[in-house]
């Protein structure tokens, strides 16, 4: 392997480095380099390699996804006042009800109900009922495990970076789920970075390391053979020994600006993304090049429809990267400003487009793992920041709402066809088996056989709910 900074090279520098190093810093960082990541190995025997994250930007709702509520129909224009289902509103029904931003849940006393946008049917074998926006993705409701009864405490769009990080933005800057399994597990395929993003991320989502330091954040990568990673290629031809050539005088700049700052963890990740992407300008490509799938697999994901090519590409994209041993792929949908999710007026048309674009993409991204046998090895999370109001807010849209939403998760250890929590009446508060949004990561940490207690930092003591509580009831 030719890179910026070979393995020989940096022995030949720690070993000789006098600087603060010493042998135990050598044999961390020959460690990381022969397991990857921090060098640590799982706590516990994993159920799950990777992780493929889905989250739905802006805001999904629940009462036409995953959570029907017929009472809605029933009572659809009056005000929850109104109905036999007033005492929701009580801020104090729940001592972790501490939402932060512009509302709580007696403010929403005066929106008047709005019945369901779109029918529900049972779905597999299970029986559980699944929105019509989500046929294919219903079709495989026996893989997956449903959870209702999610809540969060960001009822503003911050509520995106709290499900990755667990924290409000209120409360600082946080590493998020994909960059804690980054840092306690590592690499699987050195030619290949860990931890992938796609989609669009708002200024406020950009960073996942934070405090454990870059080289823990995703590479945001595109479809795009030609060029899926922005400054991965020299921008005028180069032949393969002038990038030999220039590599080699990185190597020797990089050691000389590592003499002088040896902590510098910034200078570090930067040495490492040179030395990846080297490795990627050939790896990633081949990964993004679809002409060995069959026609079947591509129209499996929607390749063959306009409305679904683009999510469809990003998750042929991600099997092929499981494939290849890349832990953590988290695709961002509808990403750009609030998100594309967030229906505050016409609902009904938002969902309806946006499902469209999801559904068949994700279900064949089951199907596909489970043919080949990775599903039982790679975890599927669908999520989204929080729910929808089940008040209108206009005439045909629903508002923010954090006190209850839903996910979903598959593969990977998980119990296929069950539903675990439930909402009220109108769908307004989680009221059984609650699971704050670290229960979700605390879930998904297990089954990669970390435990969070054991990845802490000393000099950065987390709080109780940042490490949440395995949701049990939904593992196989």
């Amino acid at each position: 392997m030719i890179g910026p900074i070979s393995l020989a090279n940096r022995r030949h520098f720690l070993g000789r480095s006098c600087l603060g190093f010493g042998s135990l810093a050598l044999n961390a960082m020959l460690s990381q380099k022969a397991q990857g990541g921090s060098g640590l190995m799982p706590h516990a025997v994993p159920k799950a390699k990777s992780v493929i994250w889905l989250f739905m930007n802006g805001g999904t709702s629940h009462l036409e996804s995953f959570d029907p509520k017929p009472e809605l129909d029933k009572y659809a224009g009056k005000t929850i006042s109104e109905t036999p289902y007033k005492d929701v509103q009580n801020p104090n029904r729940f001592k972790d009800l501490r939402v932060v931003a512009k509302g709580d849940a007696n403010g929403q006393q005066r929106h008047r109900l709005l019945a369901r946008q779109i029918g529900f049917q049972k779905r597999g074998q299970c029986g559980i009922p699944v929105s019509d926006w989500y046929p294919h993705l219903g079709s495989m409701i026996d893989e997956m495990a449903i959870v209702k009864s999610m809540w969060t405490t960001d009822d503003n769009h911050g509520a995106q970076t709290q499900f990755h990080s667990g924290r409000h933005m209120l409360d600082g800057e946080f590493p998020n789920l994909g960059a804690w399994v980054h840092y306690g597990l590592g690499t699987l395929n050195e030619n290949l970075p860990q931890f992938i993003s796609m989609g669009t991320r708002e200024y406020w989502n950009k960073r996942d390391g934070h405090y454990l330091g870059p080289s823990h954040d995703a590479v945001p990568v595109k479809v795009d053979t030609a060029n899926p990673l922005d400054f991965g290629r020299p921008e005028s031809d180069m032949t393969f020994a002038e990038q030999k050539s220039a590599f080699g005088l990185l190597d020797k700049l990089g050691t000389i600006a590592a003499t002088r700052r040896p902590y510098d963890r910034d200078l570090e990740a930067r040495l490492q993304s040179y030395e990846l992407a080297f490795r990627m300008q050939k790896s990633l490509p081949e990964v993004m090049d679809f002409a060995k799938e069959t026609e079947a697999t591509r129209n499996l994901y929607g390749l063959d429809r306009s409305e679904t090519r683009p999510f469809g590409q990003q998750l042929l994209a991600t099997r092929r990267l499981v494939e290849k041993g890349v832990r953590f792929v988290q695709i961002q949908h509808g990403g750009g400003g609030a998100g594309a999710w967030d229906a505050h007026e016409g609902l009904k048309g938002n969902h309806a487009t946006l499902c469209q674009q999801t559904d068949k993409p994700m279900a064949g991204l089951l199907l596909d793992l489970k043919r080949r046998g990775l599903l039982e090895t790679t975890l599927v999370v669908w999520a989204t920041e929080f729910g929808r109001t089940p008040g209108t807010q206009g005439s045909t849209g629903r508002d923010h709402h954090p006190f209850a939403f839903s996910i979903w998760m598959a593969g990977g250890g998980i119990k296929g066809g069950v539903a675990h929590g439930a909402t009220d009446e109108i769908g307004f508060h989680a009221v059984e088996n609650r699971h704050y949004v670290t229960d979700v990561h605390a879930t998904i940490l297990h089954l990669m056989g970390l435990d969070s207690r054991k990845l802490e930092i000393p000099e950065r003591k987390r709080l109780e709910i940042d490490h949440g509580q395995v949701i049990r009831e939904i593992l196989a």
